[in-house]
């Protein structure tokens, strides 16, 4: 994950009070208001991409 790359938001309270973690490699935050730390990894890409709405519906 880049360095740029920080979560908006706690996973698990919603907050935004976020600073990274001291502790840890890459990827690690610490939520200051409900005192839990986590880590955030990426993946990979998906191989089915994007679909296409075939129903013939626009979503109205």
């Amino acid at each position: 994950m880049s360095e740029r790359a920080a979560p908006f938001y706690c996973p698990y309270c919603g907050d935004e009070d976020l600073r990274p973690s001291e502790q840890g490699h890459g990827g690690a935050w610490e939520c200051a208001a409900c005192n839990r730390a986590f880590q955030l990894k990426f993946l990979g890409l998906l191989t089915r991409g994007l679909q296409r709405d075939t129903s013939g519906r626009n979503g109205t």
